[in-house]
């Protein structure tokens, strides 16, 4: 670089015939790129250089003449970095993969209803309006249908039972409970008729639990009562007497909160006694359990997953809530809730959400599961590319 500015500067030398113009210039010329910090090997091409004499008066008054330089270069990196410039990948041609996808071997399926809150209230004209889903509970009944599962687990609440809880019971709820019972034995047969070779276990959850504790409270006497000679059988006041539970194999889990339901080795399903309002239900299981756990009770679409370190590696659980099948606007009551003058509800959407949990699982080997969770948007469901609408 300093040979151009030197050939250059060769030719104005030559020019003016004047060696020690020359030194001159080439010294006048280095003093100015020094003071303007600029390093020989950042200049590029040279393209001007000008010469000129400036007159000024020193302190004496004396006139001076001082012998002046410009240069006009452009900067080396002009043209672009000297550095090789980031490319785009090399083109790829690959051969056509015949791999093709292949369904899951030694896996089953477990399809998961929660909190179905079956029930309902007398509206304005005195008709029974149900507090559960039936859009909702159609599309479970299409899922069971299509994938037939070899589980099916309800998580429990699948009863409302208000006019045995301890809050105020409104008129509107009043004389309701042969109809849950009645809606709820048919949902029986509905779930056996949809899939007639799946084991179908029901949980007991707190609403369920309200039944024992009323009969307990108000008829002691009659707690516990069976048919004659029938000693194994379900008490006549119970949720799976009245519901005909055994004539329809399902298996009902009594005990809440203790009532659970092992899948595989590696996750359990309870119906749950923890609610987080203003957070994740899901983080405060995750905390407390040890294996993967999937629970109801909160009506809220949850799932959360953490790792641990253990002597073997990482280990990771899963703690999930499908949500409900209940409806999700207030008909059911509930400390968010509201009622008219007449007790009937309010419209009041209540932060939760509809949904249905599926997983499939390994009961041996390494025990290993996959959970999906199918939503719900007014009777309406898009799940594993198909459409599903209530009927």
């Amino acid at each position: 670089m300093a040979g151009k500015m030197s050939t250059k500067l060769d030719e104005v030398a030559q020019k003016s015939s004047m060696d020690d113009a020359k030194k001159k210039l080439l010294g006048t010329i280095a003093d100015m790129l020094e003071r303007k910090n600029i390093d020989l090997s950042e200049i590029g091409e040279i393209k001007k250089v000008s010469l000129y004499q400036s007159m000024l008066k020193d302190e004496q008054g004396e006139a001076q003449i001082h012998d002046l330089a410009a240069i006009q270069f452009s900067p080396k990196w002009e043209s672009g970095p000297e550095w090789p410039v980031v490319q785009q990948g090399k083109p790829v041609q690959l051969q056509k993969s015949n791999t093709k996808p292949k369904a899951p071997s030694g896996f089953k399926t477990c399809v998961i209803p929660p909190d179905i809150q079956i029930g309902y209230f007398r509206n304005q004209e005195g008709q029974l309006e149900p507090t559960h889903d039936e859009a909702a509970i159609s599309i479970l009944l299409s899922l069971i249908k299509e994938m037939q599962p070899e589980l099916v687990v309800m998580v429990g609440d699948n009863l409302d039972l208000p006019e045995m809880g301890k809050y105020l019971t409104y008129p509107a709820y009043a004389q309701t409970t042969q109809a849950a019972i009645d809606r709820a034995t048919m949902l029986c047969a509905q779930l056996r008729a949809a899939a007639p070779y799946a084991r179908i276990i029901w949980l007991a959850g707190n609403h369920e639990e309200r039944m024992p504790k009323y009969i307990l409270t108000n008829a002691g006497a009659a707690y516990g009562l069976r048919k004659g000679n029938t000693p194994e059988s379900w008490p006549v006041l119970s949720v799976p007497y009245l519901c005909r539970m055994e004539e329809y194999g399902v298996e009902y889990f009594p005990g809440y909160p203790a009532a659970d339901f092992w899948v595989n080795k590696k996750l359990r399903i309870i119906h749950g006694d923890r609610v987080k309002s203003s957070g994740s239900t899901a983080h405060v299981y995750l905390n407390a359990e040890k294996t993967s756990v999937i629970y109801g009770h909160i009506h809220r679409i949850e799932c959360a997953y953490k790792t641990r370190e253990d002597y073997d590696g990482p280990r990771t659980i899963m703690a999930a809530s499908p949500g409900c099948l209940a409806r999700i606007d207030g008909a059911i009551p509930s400390t968010k809730g509201g009622v008219d003058l007449d007790g009937r509800p309010l419209v009041r959407h209540e932060n939760w959400q509809q949904g249905i949990g599926i997983v499939q699982y390994e009961d041996d080997g390494e025990h290993k599961f996959s959970y999906e969770c199918m939503t719900i948007y007014n009777g309406w469901s898009m799940f594993r590319g198909k459409e599903y609408r209530a009927q």
